[in-house]
């Protein structure tokens, strides 16, 4: 088990659900499958709250090395 790269200082409670929900999402791709237009749609929520393209990538190698899955990679194939 890992936690997720979340600075729960920035983020709402709401937000963090959001976060929490869309890795989780990108987990279950990588394992299974999961309902293309949800991931689109949840990574459109990820990126909103995110806002940054270098904060995006920054949380991509974060999460890919806890995990082992990139989140770019996954969306990549999905689209």
């Amino acid at each position: 088990m890992y936690s997720y790269p979340i600075d729960y200082d920035l983020y709402t409670p709401e937000e963090v659900v959001t976060l929490v929900e869309f890795y989780a999402l990108i987990e279950d791709a990588n394992e299974g499958k999961v309902n293309k237009e949800v991931l689109i749609k949840k990574h459109n929520e990820f990126r909103k709250i995110l806002n940054s393209i270098s904060i995006e990538k920054q949380i991509d190698k974060e999460f890919e090395k806890i995990s082992g899955y990139s989140i770019y990679k996954t969306i990549k194939k999905y689209k």
